[in-house]
């Protein structure tokens, strides 16, 4: 090639942005030693992780079970876990969605983090975190999955705080009285509100004063942009997709993924499988419909032991007839989310233990040098793939510590969702 040629060319690449070129596949090979330094020396952040809700139910994640997660796996792999707080819809009703928060932010503390000390450090900051990999050890934070755990009370949200939760998720499934979901955007008996309501607003605002990361998985896309606009901090999704590649709602879209993006803030790819690959979700909705006799049949079994494994047999059975998503199609998930965000704005939320399925090859914790090495291949950095790790959450984190301490002097927002949407305060 000539010179002048060469010069051009080089000059070109230069114009390139990182995340294009972070998607030109490397010639050289990867060594192992190669993973596996870069593995050990990246902080893993988990940001969305389901075993409280088994460890509520008494399991014990120091003995191996049939799940994601447990002591031996998280063990020299993870950095970092957001421990989800989740509450259920089904709490809403008499109000027990207080009651069930407390319960499941008690076994994530009881249970995980203050049982196992030599292995976790409870974390509330992002310098936790650090001190805790430099420890050899797992930072053990909370995240609330499902704003209707407030039950419409500020106070409630400023308690969470006060016991150590750093995220909460807008919506769970359910539109609550604040803020619209994805997941009953279509049912037409659901009263929705065109995103966030004036007291959603403040609730947001709350949350920035705080320090409180805001988390708009499985929020409607309207509820998401409401947010982005009302927050002053970088705002998360903790485990969602890009609807590029599998177009399930839950998803986000290029438009949402570039406007998180713009205002600091991390899209962290969820390993469900129907949220990775349109394959499988194609495959899932006529699979779905095949088991519903068998499993409206399971459910009706009196007895709650044998229900309970019916309904997994049901399930195993179902979803395990369909292919996972490839290590290839987590891979295309990312560079993605790369390509569209940047570099800084992407990372990992696995949905262990939430999901009915997840990729074989990316099934637990010691999975990771083996995603390592195929981000490697693809030509991402070392660090690259730390920022995707956890160094891209550490900035957010950092950022919405930062916001609160620009807050501090500002006055608690007080206001009860009956004046801040003008609504008549119910009848005792």
């Amino acid at each position: 090639m000539p010179v002048s040629v060469r010069l051009r060319t080089l000059a070109a690449l230069a114009l390139l942005p990182a995340a294009v070129l972070a998607q030109t596949s490397r010639t050289r090979p990867v060594t192992d030693a190669e993973v596996a330094r870069i593995t050990r020396d990246a902080i893993l952040i988990d940001t969305h992780n389901d075993i409280p809700s088994h460890t509520i139910e008494g399991y014990d994640i120091s003995k191996p079970m049939v799940a994601q997660t447990d002591l031996k796996t998280m063990r020299g792999n993870l950095g970092g876990i957001f421990l989800s707080v989740f509450v259920d819809r089904t709490y809403v009703q008499g109000n027990h969605s207080a009651n069930r928060t407390l319960q499941m932010i008690d076994t994530s503390m009881t249970d995980i983090v203050n049982k196992y000390p030599n292995d976790f450090i409870f974390a509330t900051t992002a310098d936790d975190i650090v001190r805790a990999h430099k420890q050899h050890k797992i930072a053990g934070l909370m995240g609330i999955e499902g704003g209707h755990a407030i039950e419409d009370s500020l106070r409630l949200l400023r308690d969470y705080y006060a016991l150590g939760v750093r995220y909460m998720t807008l919506t769970h499934f359910n539109t609550n009285n604040w803020a619209d979901a994805q997941g009953d955007e279509n049912t037409p008996n659901v009263q929705h509100h065109n995103g966030l309501t004036p007291f959603g607003k403040d609730v947001v605002r709350e949350m920035n004063r705080l320090g409180m990361m805001v988390d708009i998985s499985r929020t409607a896309d309207k509820t998401f942009y409401d947010a982005l606009e009302t927050s002053t901090a970088p705002i998360i999704a903790s485990h969602s997709s890009c609807r590029a590649i599998s177009n399930h709602t839950r998803n986000m879209t290029d438009e949402m993924i570039k406007a998180l993006a713009a205002k600091g803030g991390v899209i962290n790819i969820n390993f469900e499988c129907e949220y990775l690959s349109q394959r499988y979700y194609d495959l899932m909705r006529p699979m779905l419909a095949r088991i519903r006799p068998q499993m409206a049949e399971a459910r009706r079994i009196a007895d709650p032991v044998a229900r309970q494994a019916a309904i997994d047999k049901v399930e195993n059975e179902g979803y395990g007839s369909i292919p996972p998503p490839t290590l290839e199609e987590v891979v295309a998930q990312i560079d993605h989310a790369v390509k569209i965000g940047g570099i800084d704005h992407v990372g990992i939320g696995t949905d262990f233990d939430g999901s009915n399925c997840v990729p074989a090859v990316l099934s637990d914790y010691t999975k990771f040098p083996i995603l390592t090495k195929a981000l490697l291949e693809k030509g991402y950095s070392a660090d690259d793939i730390k920022k995707i790790y956890g160094g891209n959450m550490l900035r957010v984190m950092r950022a919405v510590e930062q916001r609160a301490k620009e807050l501090k002097n500002t006055p608690p927002i007080e206001t009860t969702i009956e004046q801040a949407d003008g609504k008549k305060p119910a009848a005792n």
